[in-house]
């Protein structure tokens, strides 16, 4: 299976727990990242979401800054 297939595999829109296991890390990780408001997000009620191009897109950003 190809990354473009594991991507596709994730829906356009994801919850906290789907983020976590799209970028592999503890969902304490991505609520530190809310928190410090480094991470691009929404709200649905009191519940976070997260547009996967949006986060692909802050993803290569990141990786262009640290290199």
């Amino acid at each position: 299976m190809g990354s473009g297939e594991i991507k596709d595999s994730f829906p356009q829109v994801m919850t906290v727990s789907e983020l976590s296991r799209y970028l592999r890390v503890h969902p304490s990780t991505i609520y530190k990242l809310l928190r410090r408001r480094e991470l691009p997000a929404f709200k649905i009620g009191t519940d976070w979401r997260f547009n996967r191009q949006t986060i692909d897109r802050w993803c290569e950003q990141r990786t262009k800054s640290t290199q």
